[in-house]
């Protein structure tokens, strides 16, 4: 009798376990979750199922602007977070290895050399003693029978677990990229008030010093030239305000990417990047690829599967082992068949008395499973929010910044014509510093509201689960 002619009752025992084998627990369906034919605030859009792995695209090159698209590149190659995120769903993985693994049978090889002895009477030392060597050669194989699911139920969950954990990489991914491109978007902002200051100085440098001479000619008062220069000088510490703002912003940008703040620098640039169009319409498909539902109704999953584990711990384990091998004082005639020696046997285990553990161990893991089922169904009602609240935001802002364009247009107009009047000595300075400011107030309002609405088309870009570009 061979060693392989030993496995083969193993191998019978095996298929015999794997036909007849059942596995407890519910089958997984999705929870039912409160859903609206279409959006209020868009036309077309329609609720459908999470599809995370769809194409989510280059979005943030909706905004036209090669050096974003630098920043992101390198973000997705350096950024630490993302590093870490990456890490974690590689772990998952390995934990689906491992439990594929335990499906199949554990074979282990064992090789050993022993030397023994005993003394032959009283007053005998151990050197005169009869010593004995043995060798042994030999190979175990074990299998658990997973007669009840309970190891297919693990795999369920770790599967499930290991999805959560790459839609959690897809949420990070997308988040620190709405979160680089919101910051380089407000960074160009600031780029563009800075200009707007250094212009608005080089007019009231102009103002004072008109306002300097008609006051050396004797024809403006001592008050108007004062106030010219407080003009001058709160404007001049706006600008200089903006200076660690700006700084700020390119220190955030430096540790998205990865590097050091210090060895990292962004040019100043008077350009702003463009206002992505949004669709009037837009598919379903868009609001299911939001990884954070994504990994939430996975997790839904793990909690299902854990169910049945918890109901597989009320039926008995059943686990198949064999061995043999070959065993000698010699080593020169070890593997002959008088030496062989072999076992095969199975072994059944069962709780006979736990005083209510495996009961509670069951309500925990449905009571774990509603509470799963809520969180889910929270991120689903949370996403749709967010959405609508978007879609509201970039709507109004719109209609605010058309009117804020039309007020900043009289303020101008208004400027223009006081300092006419002012340069003919019909009126004081104060009338004219007064329409400075509000002209100022009305660009720098505009500047505001045109960062508010990039910042809320990456916001919306990002409830999407990631732009609206990559399909069909």
């Amino acid at each position: 009798m061979t060693f392989p002619v030993l496995l083969q009752p193993l191998a019978v025992l095996l298929a015999a376990t794997t036909l007849t084998a059942c596995t407890l627990g519910p089958d997984y369906r999705r929870p039912e979750v409160p859903m609206v034919a279409e959006f209020a605030h868009a036309e077309g859009w329609k609720p459908a199922s999470p599809g995370d792995t769809l194409i989510r695209g280059t979005w943030w090159t909706l905004y036209g602007d090669p050096e974003l698209d630098t920043l992101v590149a390198r973000l997705n190659l350096d950024n630490q977070s993302l590093a870490a995120a990456e890490a974690q769903y590689r772990q998952a993985r390995a934990l689906v290895r491992g439990s594929r693994a335990q499906l199949f049978p554990f074979v282990s090889g064992n090789a050993g050399y022993s030397r023994s002895g005993q003394s032959q009477g009283a007053g005998t030392t151990a050197e005169g003693g009869a010593v004995s060597e043995r060798f042994e050669l030999g190979v175990n194989a074990s299998w658990e029978a997973d007669l009840w699911g309970r190891l297919r139920r693990g795999l369920e969950a770790d599967r499930a677990s290991a999805g959560a954990s790459a839609a959690d990489l897809a949420a990070v991914r997308l988040s620190l990229q709405a979160e680089l491109v919101q910051t380089y978007l407000q960074l160009r902002v600031l780029d563009v008030h800075q200009e707007l200051l250094e212009q608005t100085l080089e007019a009231y440098r102009r103002t004072l010093r008109l306002t300097q001479n008609q006051y050396d000619a004797g024809i403006a008062r001592r008050s108007d030239v004062t106030q010219a220069r407080a003009q001058l000088k709160t404007t001049e510490a706006q600008a200089i305000d903006l200076r660690w703002q700006r700084a700020q912003h390119e220190h955030a940008i430096a540790v998205l990417v990865g590097v050091p703040p210090a060895g990292f620098a962004i040019e100043r640039r008077e350009e702003l990047p463009g206002m992505p169009l949004i669709p009037a319409g837009l598919p379903s498909e868009l609001l299911e690829r939001r990884p954070d539902v994504a990994a939430a109704e996975r997790r839904v999953m793990v909690a299902n599967a854990g169910i049945g584990v918890a109901q597989a711990a009320w039926f008995p384990d059943l686990v198949l082992s064999a061995g043999g091998g070959y065993a000698d004082s010699s080593l020169a005639n070890l593997i002959s068949v008088p030496n062989r020696f072999w076992s095969l046997g199975p072994q059944l285990g069962l709780s006979l008395l736990d005083f209510g553990t495996r009961r509670a161990e069951v309500e925990l893991a449905e009571a774990r499973y509603d509470e799963v089922v809520a969180h889910y169904r929270q991120t689903v009602l949370d996403s749709l929010r967010e959405v609508e609240n978007y879609l509201v935001q970039i709507r109004v802002l719109q209609e605010e910044a058309a009117v804020q364009e039309e007020a900043l247009q009289a303020a101008q107009e208004s400027l223009r014509l006081m300092e006419n009047q002012y340069r003919a000595g019909i009126v004081d300075f104060l009338s004219v510093a007064t329409l400075q400011t509000n002209a100022l107030d009305s660009e720098r309002t505009n500047l505001m509201l045109l960062g508010n609405r990039l910042t809320a088309s990456v916001l919306l870009i990002a409830a999407l689960g990631g732009g609206w570009d990559a399909l069909d």
